[in-house]
């Protein structure tokens, strides 16, 4: 298959590199020319425009946020105006429900077809090609880029044929994980003041009632106080659970307990760690309790 790739971030590269692995042709595009060089060394396309990533089968974008999604989505060289008629736009970007709606809305009218499809993993695990692919658009679509699933992911969970359902789960998820890693940081910052250490505390934890990856992961990272270099950056942590809210608001749903992370990710960023990966946001309570400062 013949698959133009958009984002070679901490979770695209790894997915092109599957992708190629696989088999497919693989072009790819990014602002920092220097990771599209060490894409291309594995057999892809160097894209000089993102019209160029275009000429395939399938375009996947796997950028930071809405603004990234929507500066190659949109204008006069972006992906509706230079994906062929028929051909799928799949967005593995967590990006809001209403750029979801959008952007559906848009390829539709374009006549071409558009997929959700952003995934639960950190670097790790797309480099793997380990992912959970949590997908959603018309059944055609999401047949036909199965493909693409399979080079990435170990398995794809497919949800509705409206694609802003994929946004929302995906949300709802890392709405999730950041409840899990500030409630592990406030207990590790309660018993180790108390002089239990905290690696000791989650082996007890990860061995008896928290055996999920979720917290094996998050908590080995909290209590290891590895928050550098970023698998996920705490500021992209923020602008989920800002999206999040708004989806909440938007349905008429309250959900204060995001609200309390949004303000913990506030107090996070404004203690200097923007650009630390965002299960620091574990090691607040214990700066907060006479610790030292998240990232220190």
């Amino acid at each position: 298959m013949r698959i133009g790739f958009i984002g070679l971030g901490n979770m695209g590269m790894g997915m092109a590199a599957n992708l190629l692995a696989a088999g497919h042709d693989v072009i790819a595009f990014n602002r920092s020319a220097g990771k599209v060089a060490g894409l291309v060394e594995q057999g892809a396309t160097a894209a000089p425009t993102v019209a160029a990533a275009c000429d395939a089968e399938v375009v996947v974008s796997m950028l930071a946020d809405d603004p990234a999604t929507e500066a190659v989505t949109f204008g006069d060289a972006g992906i509706v105006a230079s994906l062929r008629a028929g051909a799928i736009h799949l967005s593995s970007s967590t990006i809001s429900v209403a750029l979801a709606e959008r952007l559906t809305e848009a390829h539709a009218e374009a006549g071409q077809r558009f997929v959700m499809a952003p995934v639960f993993g950190r670097p790790a695990a797309a480099a793997a090609g380990q992912l959970f692919v949590v997908a959603a658009g018309a059944d055609d679509a999401v047949r036909d880029v199965g493909p693409v699933f399979d080079a990435i992911g170990q398995r794809t969970f497919v949800l509705s044929p409206e694609p802003k359902v994929a946004s929302l789960v995906k949300l709802s998820g890392n709405f999730l994980i950041g409840s899990v890693i500030e409630s592990l940081g406030e207990a590790m910052a309660l018993v180790e003041k108390a002089g239990v250490d905290k690696k000791d505390y989650l082996e007890l934890l990860t061995s008896t009632l928290f055996g999920a990856p979720i917290y094996q992961v998050y908590g080995g990272l909290v209590a290891r106080e590895e928050f550098r270099p970023a698998g996920f950056a705490a500021y992209l942590g923020l602008k989920d659970v800002r999206l999040v809210l708004a989806a909440g608001e938007q349905l008429e749903v309250p959900m204060p307990i995001a609200s309390l992370l949004r303000d913990r990710f506030l107090a996070l960023m404004a203690g200097g760690g923007r650009d630390l990966d965002w299960s620091a946001l574990g090691a607040l309570a214990a700066w907060e309790a006479g610790g030292p400062r998240p990232g220190d």
